[in-house]
Protein backbone atom coordinates (compact mmCIF):
# COMPACT_ATOMS: atom_id res chain seq x y z
CA UNK A 1 0.00 0.00 0.00
CA UNK A 2 1.27 3.47 -0.81
CA UNK A 3 2.42 5.65 2.05
CA UNK A 4 3.15 9.26 2.89
CA UNK A 5 5.72 9.91 5.62
CA UNK A 6 5.77 13.19 7.55
CA UNK A 7 8.76 13.10 9.91
CA UNK A 8 11.74 12.48 7.67
CA UNK A 9 14.85 14.48 8.41
CA UNK A 10 17.73 16.15 6.62
CA UNK A 11 20.56 18.47 7.51
CA UNK A 12 23.24 20.58 5.88
CA UNK A 13 26.89 21.10 6.82
CA UNK A 14 25.98 24.57 8.06
CA UNK A 15 23.34 23.21 10.46
CA UNK A 16 25.01 19.96 11.54
CA UNK A 17 26.84 21.44 14.52
CA UNK A 18 23.60 22.33 16.28
CA UNK A 19 22.73 18.65 16.68
CA UNK A 20 25.53 17.76 19.10
CA UNK A 21 27.93 19.28 21.58
CA UNK A 22 27.58 20.91 25.04
CA UNK A 23 24.05 20.75 26.36
CA UNK A 24 23.01 18.14 23.80
CA UNK A 25 22.04 14.52 24.43
CA UNK A 26 23.88 13.49 21.25
CA UNK A 27 27.65 13.33 21.06
CA UNK A 28 29.57 14.08 17.86
CA UNK A 29 30.25 10.37 17.38
CA UNK A 30 26.57 9.54 17.70
CA UNK A 31 25.55 12.14 15.15
CA UNK A 32 28.22 10.84 12.75
CA UNK A 33 26.28 7.57 12.46
CA UNK A 34 23.50 9.43 10.64
CA UNK A 35 25.26 12.45 9.16
CA UNK A 36 25.84 11.14 5.65
CA UNK A 37 22.23 10.04 5.23
CA UNK A 38 20.95 13.34 6.64
CA UNK A 39 22.91 15.25 4.01
CA UNK A 40 21.78 12.98 1.16
CA UNK A 41 18.46 13.92 -0.48
CA UNK A 42 18.46 11.79 -3.58
CA UNK A 43 18.84 8.25 -4.83
CA UNK A 44 19.80 6.51 -1.58
CA UNK A 45 16.88 8.03 0.28
CA UNK A 46 14.53 7.24 -2.60
CA UNK A 47 15.69 3.61 -2.61
CA UNK A 48 14.83 3.29 1.08
CA UNK A 49 11.41 4.84 0.40
CA UNK A 50 10.77 2.49 -2.53
CA UNK A 51 11.48 -0.56 -0.37
CA UNK A 52 8.75 0.59 2.01
CA UNK A 53 6.19 1.78 -0.54
CA UNK A 54 6.60 5.42 0.51
CA UNK A 55 5.52 7.59 -2.40
CA UNK A 56 6.07 10.95 -0.69
CA UNK A 57 8.32 12.03 2.17
CA UNK A 58 7.89 15.41 3.86
CA UNK A 59 11.40 16.52 4.81
CA UNK A 60 12.43 18.71 7.74
CA UNK A 61 15.63 19.88 9.43
CA UNK A 62 16.78 17.52 12.16
CA UNK A 63 16.53 18.81 15.72
CA UNK A 64 17.34 21.43 16.98
CA UNK A 65 18.53 23.39 13.95
CA UNK A 66 18.73 27.16 14.22
CA UNK A 67 16.40 27.23 17.23
CA UNK A 68 19.55 26.69 19.31
CA UNK A 69 21.29 29.73 17.77
CA UNK A 70 21.65 32.76 20.12
CA UNK A 71 22.29 35.23 17.27
CA UNK A 72 18.87 36.15 15.89
CA UNK A 73 20.13 37.54 12.56
CA UNK A 74 22.23 34.43 11.99
CA UNK A 75 19.27 32.18 12.80
CA UNK A 76 17.10 34.03 10.27
CA UNK A 77 19.73 33.78 7.55
CA UNK A 78 20.51 30.11 8.16
CA UNK A 79 16.86 29.11 8.29
CA UNK A 80 16.27 30.78 4.93
CA UNK A 81 19.29 29.03 3.40
CA UNK A 82 18.12 25.66 4.76
CA UNK A 83 14.66 26.18 3.26
CA UNK A 84 16.10 27.23 -0.10
CA UNK A 85 18.35 24.16 -0.09
CA UNK A 86 15.39 21.89 0.59
CA UNK A 87 13.33 23.61 -2.10
CA UNK A 88 16.08 22.92 -4.63
CA UNK A 89 16.01 19.20 -3.80
CA UNK A 90 12.22 19.09 -3.95
CA UNK A 91 12.39 20.78 -7.36
CA UNK A 92 14.54 17.89 -8.57
CA UNK A 93 12.14 15.23 -7.22
CA UNK A 94 8.76 17.00 -7.03
CA UNK A 95 6.70 13.81 -6.96
CA UNK A 96 8.70 12.23 -4.12
CA UNK A 97 9.63 15.00 -1.69
CA UNK A 98 7.79 17.83 0.05
CA UNK A 99 8.93 20.16 2.81
CA UNK A 100 8.23 21.54 6.25
CA UNK A 101 9.69 25.00 6.81
CA UNK A 102 12.58 25.54 9.22
CA UNK A 103 11.90 28.69 11.25
CA UNK A 104 13.91 31.24 13.28
CA UNK A 105 11.49 31.47 16.18
CA UNK A 106 13.86 33.74 18.09
CA UNK A 107 11.90 36.41 16.19
CA UNK A 108 8.26 35.25 15.96
CA UNK A 109 7.34 37.76 13.24
CA UNK A 110 10.39 36.79 11.15
CA UNK A 111 9.38 33.15 11.61
CA UNK A 112 5.86 33.96 10.45
CA UNK A 113 7.22 35.75 7.39
CA UNK A 114 9.55 32.86 6.55
CA UNK A 115 6.68 30.38 6.91
CA UNK A 116 4.61 32.51 4.53
CA UNK A 117 7.45 32.57 2.00
CA UNK A 118 7.94 28.82 2.29
CA UNK A 119 4.25 28.03 1.82
CA UNK A 120 3.37 30.57 -0.87
CA UNK A 121 6.62 30.69 -2.85
CA UNK A 122 8.29 27.33 -2.20
CA UNK A 123 5.16 25.18 -1.88
CA UNK A 124 6.00 23.78 1.56
CA UNK A 125 3.27 21.98 3.49
CA UNK A 126 3.69 23.54 6.93
CA UNK A 127 6.45 23.85 9.51
CA UNK A 128 8.55 21.67 11.75
CA UNK A 129 9.29 23.28 15.14
CA UNK A 130 12.03 21.57 17.11
CA UNK A 131 10.75 22.20 20.62
CA UNK A 132 11.59 25.28 22.64
CA UNK A 133 13.70 28.10 21.23
CA UNK A 134 16.43 28.90 23.73
CA UNK A 135 14.04 28.24 26.59
CA UNK A 136 10.96 29.92 25.11
CA UNK A 137 7.87 27.75 24.54
CA UNK A 138 5.16 28.26 21.95
CA UNK A 139 2.37 28.98 24.46
CA UNK A 140 4.03 32.31 25.38
CA UNK A 141 2.02 35.26 24.08
CA UNK A 142 5.09 36.53 22.22
CA UNK A 143 4.35 33.77 19.68
CA UNK A 144 0.77 34.87 18.97
CA UNK A 145 1.79 36.63 15.70
CA UNK A 146 3.30 33.34 14.56
CA UNK A 147 0.18 31.34 15.41
CA UNK A 148 -2.01 33.96 13.75
CA UNK A 149 -0.05 33.44 10.53
CA UNK A 150 -0.17 29.66 10.84
CA UNK A 151 -3.95 29.80 11.13
CA UNK A 152 -4.27 32.21 8.20
CA UNK A 153 -2.12 29.99 5.97
CA UNK A 154 -4.07 26.88 6.95
CA UNK A 155 -1.00 24.65 7.36
CA UNK A 156 -0.04 22.34 10.24
CA UNK A 157 2.87 22.73 12.65
CA UNK A 158 4.79 19.59 13.57
CA UNK A 159 6.15 19.84 17.14
CA UNK A 160 9.32 17.77 17.28
CA UNK A 161 11.36 16.91 20.38
CA UNK A 162 14.56 18.60 21.47
CA UNK A 163 16.75 18.55 24.56
CA UNK A 164 15.30 20.44 27.54
CA UNK A 165 16.77 23.86 28.18
CA UNK A 166 17.83 22.65 31.62
CA UNK A 167 18.39 19.11 32.87
CA UNK A 168 16.36 18.06 35.93
CA UNK A 169 18.21 16.33 38.73
CA UNK A 170 16.16 13.18 38.17
CA UNK A 171 18.41 12.40 35.17
CA UNK A 172 21.65 12.66 37.17
CA UNK A 173 23.74 9.53 36.68
CA UNK A 174 21.32 8.18 34.07
CA UNK A 175 22.43 9.52 30.74
CA UNK A 176 20.64 6.60 29.10
CA UNK A 177 17.35 8.38 29.87
CA UNK A 178 18.27 11.47 27.88
CA UNK A 179 17.25 12.18 24.30
CA UNK A 180 14.96 9.93 22.32
CA UNK A 181 14.86 7.22 24.98
CA UNK A 182 12.80 9.28 27.42
CA UNK A 183 13.61 12.96 28.12
CA UNK A 184 12.46 14.09 24.66
CA UNK A 185 9.06 12.51 25.28
CA UNK A 186 8.67 14.33 28.60
CA UNK A 187 9.82 17.60 27.05
CA UNK A 188 7.54 17.43 24.01
CA UNK A 189 4.44 16.16 25.79
CA UNK A 190 4.82 18.96 28.31
CA UNK A 191 5.29 21.53 25.54
CA UNK A 192 2.08 20.35 23.88
CA UNK A 193 0.18 20.44 27.17
CA UNK A 194 1.36 24.00 27.76
CA UNK A 195 -0.41 24.92 24.52
CA UNK A 196 -3.53 23.05 25.63
CA UNK A 197 -3.76 24.64 29.09
CA UNK A 198 -2.55 28.13 28.11
CA UNK A 199 -5.48 28.67 25.77
CA UNK A 200 -3.41 28.80 22.59
CA UNK A 201 -5.91 26.61 20.76
CA UNK A 202 -8.79 28.71 22.10
CA UNK A 203 -7.21 31.83 20.58
CA UNK A 204 -6.36 29.99 17.35
CA UNK A 205 -8.95 27.21 17.07
CA UNK A 206 -8.16 26.30 13.47
CA UNK A 207 -4.52 25.45 14.17
CA UNK A 208 -3.47 21.83 13.81
CA UNK A 209 -0.46 20.56 15.76
CA UNK A 210 1.25 17.31 14.79
CA UNK A 211 2.98 15.19 17.43
CA UNK A 212 5.24 12.30 16.51
CA UNK A 213 6.07 9.11 18.37
CA UNK A 214 2.42 8.07 18.64
CA UNK A 215 1.51 11.31 20.39
CA UNK A 216 4.31 11.46 22.99
CA UNK A 217 2.19 9.35 25.44
CA UNK A 218 -0.76 11.80 25.43
CA UNK A 219 -3.36 9.41 23.88
CA UNK A 220 -2.70 7.06 26.79
CA UNK A 221 -3.39 9.76 29.38
CA UNK A 222 -6.53 11.57 28.20
CA UNK A 223 -8.79 10.32 30.98
CA UNK A 224 -6.34 11.34 33.69
CA UNK A 225 -5.76 14.76 32.14
CA UNK A 226 -9.51 15.38 32.19
CA UNK A 227 -9.89 14.05 35.74
CA UNK A 228 -7.13 16.21 37.21
CA UNK A 229 -8.27 19.21 35.19
CA UNK A 230 -11.75 18.95 36.71
CA UNK A 231 -10.35 18.53 40.21
CA UNK A 232 -8.01 21.50 39.93
CA UNK A 233 -10.61 23.67 38.17
CA UNK A 234 -7.98 24.52 35.58
CA UNK A 235 -10.41 26.34 33.32
CA UNK A 236 -13.39 28.64 33.48
CA UNK A 237 -16.87 27.08 33.41
CA UNK A 238 -17.54 25.79 29.92
CA UNK A 239 -13.84 25.48 29.07
CA UNK A 240 -13.27 22.37 26.90
CA UNK A 241 -11.60 19.44 28.61
CA UNK A 242 -7.98 18.70 27.65
CA UNK A 243 -9.09 15.59 25.77
CA UNK A 244 -11.53 17.65 23.69
CA UNK A 245 -8.81 20.14 22.73
CA UNK A 246 -6.33 17.38 21.92
CA UNK A 247 -8.85 15.52 19.75
CA UNK A 248 -9.74 18.73 17.92
CA UNK A 249 -6.34 20.36 17.43
CA UNK A 250 -3.72 17.59 17.57
CA UNK A 251 -2.96 14.72 15.22
CA UNK A 252 -0.21 12.16 15.77
CA UNK A 253 2.17 10.11 13.69
CA UNK A 254 3.56 6.63 14.24
CA UNK A 255 7.14 7.89 13.95
CA UNK A 256 9.57 5.75 15.92
CA UNK A 257 6.89 3.62 17.64
CA UNK A 258 6.34 0.41 15.71
CA UNK A 259 3.99 -1.14 18.25
CA UNK A 260 0.53 -2.42 17.42
CA UNK A 261 -0.61 -1.94 21.02
CA UNK A 262 0.39 1.72 20.89
CA UNK A 263 -1.27 2.17 17.50
CA UNK A 264 -4.54 0.68 18.68
CA UNK A 265 -4.49 2.95 21.72
CA UNK A 266 -3.94 6.04 19.57
CA UNK A 267 -6.69 5.05 17.15
CA UNK A 268 -9.12 4.37 19.99
CA UNK A 269 -8.25 7.56 21.89
CA UNK A 270 -8.09 10.02 18.99
CA UNK A 271 -10.01 8.45 16.11
CA UNK A 272 -8.86 6.85 12.87
CA UNK A 273 -8.69 10.20 11.03
CA UNK A 274 -6.05 11.58 13.42
CA UNK A 275 -3.24 9.00 13.26
CA UNK A 276 -0.75 9.13 10.37
CA UNK A 277 2.14 6.97 9.20
CA UNK A 278 5.74 8.17 9.46
CA UNK A 279 9.23 6.68 9.79
CA UNK A 280 11.79 9.12 11.33
CA UNK A 281 14.39 8.51 8.62
CA UNK A 282 17.36 8.14 8.93
CA UNK A 283 17.02 7.37 12.64
CA UNK A 284 14.57 4.53 11.99
CA UNK A 285 14.28 1.92 9.22
CA UNK A 286 11.71 2.49 6.47
CA UNK A 287 11.09 -1.23 5.96
CA UNK A 288 10.50 -1.87 9.65
CA UNK A 289 7.98 0.99 9.78
CA UNK A 290 6.21 -0.23 6.64
CA UNK A 291 5.98 -3.83 7.83
CA UNK A 292 4.60 -2.63 11.17
CA UNK A 293 1.86 -0.60 9.48
CA UNK A 294 0.88 -3.23 6.92
CA UNK A 295 0.66 -5.99 9.55
CA UNK A 296 -1.46 -3.91 11.95
CA UNK A 297 -4.70 -5.58 13.12
CA UNK A 298 -6.92 -2.93 11.52
CA UNK A 299 -9.26 -2.87 8.54
CA UNK A 300 -8.16 -2.03 5.01
CA UNK A 301 -10.09 1.23 5.19
CA UNK A 302 -8.31 2.17 8.42
CA UNK A 303 -4.96 1.22 6.88
CA UNK A 304 -5.56 3.51 3.90
CA UNK A 305 -6.32 6.39 6.27
CA UNK A 306 -3.21 5.65 8.31
CA UNK A 307 -0.85 5.25 5.36
CA UNK A 308 -1.90 8.13 3.10
CA UNK A 309 -5.49 9.40 3.16
CA UNK A 310 -5.17 11.34 6.43
CA UNK A 311 -1.92 12.91 5.24
CA UNK A 312 -3.42 13.92 1.91
CA UNK A 313 -6.23 15.72 3.71
CA UNK A 314 -4.04 17.33 6.37
CA UNK A 315 -1.45 18.61 3.90
CA UNK A 316 -3.99 19.57 1.24
CA UNK A 317 -1.95 17.69 -1.33
CA UNK A 318 -2.82 18.85 -4.80
CA UNK A 319 -4.20 22.16 -3.50
CA UNK A 320 -0.91 24.10 -3.38
CA UNK A 321 -1.68 26.32 -6.35
CA UNK A 322 -5.11 27.34 -5.05
CA UNK A 323 -3.72 28.12 -1.58
CA UNK A 324 -0.90 30.20 -3.05
CA UNK A 325 -3.36 32.15 -5.17
CA UNK A 326 -5.52 32.84 -2.11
Amino acid sequence: MKKIALEEHFSTPELAGYAYGPGSSMEREGFARFERRLFEIGEERLAAMDQAGIELAVLSVTTPGVQREPDVALAIARARRANDHLASRIHKYPQRFAGFAHLPLQDPLAAADELTRCVRELGFKGAMVNGHTNGHYLDERRFDPFWERVEALGVPVYLHPCDPCDTPRMYDGHRELLGATWSWTVETATHALRLVFAGTFARFPRVTLILGHMGETLPYLLWRLDSRSRMLAAGEPGTPLPSEIIRRNIVVTTTGVCSHASLLCALSALGEERVLFSVDYPYEDCRVAAEFAESAPISTAQLRKLCYENAERLLALGARDSRAAA
